[in-house]
């Protein structure tokens, strides 16, 4: 691609040029005017083509500000110039000084089938000045310009057709730069739809994750708050009815226990509800807090690993890993019967994984709960947050051999 600063120097030479060569063949010219033997009506006659020439060049200087390429005017004004840069090299060869213009200027002003008879044209003048000035008579003189005139066309053949090969790769790469160019737009602008739409994805996730929460917690409330309440209330009616101290203390004890353990349940919803770790820590330091806790709560051996370079998250993908954390570890301790569980937190480029291990008793993934299918914050749940954010659940268990879950997300970072 041509740039505004390739283009300066040419179009400098475009203006300047000629009168320079012209400038030079009039000083060489004069110069060796009696070495050449130039008589006094030669003398005239060169007078006369040089005021032309100046004025050639300045009416071609006007058509070009104008009109610039190639043209017929253009192809009227090369043929005239030619014709008197012919004259005077007739004349006087130093004038070839001004006459070699029509080699650089060809291919700029001349329409694409002019330009080698141009280039021949201009060959056939260079040649007489080889040989010093056009032979007027002579065997020898006239084998000798024929001679030149070769060598001089066999030369403009090749560097044509050489300009013709480097101006057709130059438009080659001018081509392929603009289609790297587009696709890097198109490229750009995919980028952004894409930041865009991740953006969409996060607020449509938490929107998703409000309402999600209210059916977890009435699922919650369902399954251990109202069954518990159920039961005290059941207990205290036997009690009311009992015949005797005993039956009534024993079933005041059942009652107490269903109320500790509803008590229990309640605030590990409330514990639940908000990521509060995530306040004040990352998520790599949230996940070591909650791993460690859980682990001395319920009495089980728990490890937390991080691997690849930490990135802050997003408040999202850090909240909903969180929680997929928080309720995978619930699900082992009610279920798994498990004497050591591994948390592994890896940063992988583009994506998250977060992994959960347990040497559990282990199930059949085909075989989920009816209760986690109907509503239920089990499997499915957890699936169900990391494809809000565009990342995946896989679970790989078997009764016996334990459990391993693992979350895939987007790495999607911490907006600054």
């Amino acid at each position: 691609m041509t740039t505004a600063a390739q283009q300066q120097p040419r179009a400098s030479f475009d203006t300047w040029g000629p009168w320079a060569l012209l400038a030079a063949g009039v000083v060489a010219g004069t110069i060796s005017a009696r070495m050449v033997g130039v008589d006094r009506s030669e003398l005239v006659v060169t007078g006369v083509l040089v005021a032309a020439s100046v004025v050639l060049q300045a009416v071609w200087g006007t058509v070009k500000r104008r009109r610039p390429g190639p043209s017929r005017t253009g192809a009227a004004l090369y043929l005239l110039r030619w014709t008197i840069g012919f004259v005077l090299t007739w004349i006087n060869p130093f004038f070839a000084f001004y006459a070699v213009t029509g080699y650089y200027t060809a291919v700029r002003e001349l329409p694409r089938r002019l330009v080698l008879p141009g280039l021949f044209l201009t060959a056939v003048t260079m040649s007489g000045s080889e040989i010093g000035g056009m032979p007027p008579h002579g065997l020898v003189l006239w084998l000798g310009f024929f001679l030149v005139l070769g060598v001089n066309v066999g030369m403009v053949s090749v560097f044509t057709r050489y300009a013709v090969q480097e101006q057709a790769r130059s438009v080659v790469q001018t081509d392929t730069i603009a289609e790297l160019e587009r696709t890097n737009t198109a490229l750009q602008q995919a980028l952004d739809e894409n930041a865009a739409l991740h953006a969409q994805l996060l607020v449509q996730a938490r929107e998703a994750g409000v309402a999600d929460e209210r059916r977890r917690l009435a699922a919650e409330i369902h399954d251990t708050l109202a069954q518990g309440l159920t039961g005290i209330i059941a207990q205290l009616q036997v009690v009311a009815n009992a015949p005797d101290l005993d039956i009534a203390r024993t079933h005041i004890e059942r009652a107490s226990a269903l109320a500790r353990h509803s008590l229990g349940e309640a605030r590990r919803s409330v514990h639940n509800l908000a990521p509060v770790a995530l306040e004040r820590d990352g998520l790599p330091e949230a996940l070591q807090k909650t791993v460690g806790e859980w682990g001395e709560r319920v009495g089980i051996r728990a490890e937390f690993t991080v691997t690849g370079t930490t990135e802050q998250l997003h408040e999202e993908v850090a909240a909903t890993l969180l929680r997929i954390a928080q309720e995978a570890l619930s699900n082992t301790s009610r279920h798994a019967h498990a004497t050591r569980v591994g948390v592994t937190l890896s940063f992988l480029g583009d994506e998250v994984i977060l992994d959960i291990r347990d040497d559990g008793r282990g199930f059949d993934p085909l075989d989920v709960p009816a209760r986690t299918r109907s509503g239920g914050f089990g499997l499915d749940g957890m699936r169900a947050r990391a494809e809000r954010i565009a990342g995946s659940l896989t679970v790989e268990s078997e009764p016996g051999h334990g459990t391993a879950l693992s979350a895939r997300v987007p790495l999607v970072r911490h907006d600054r």
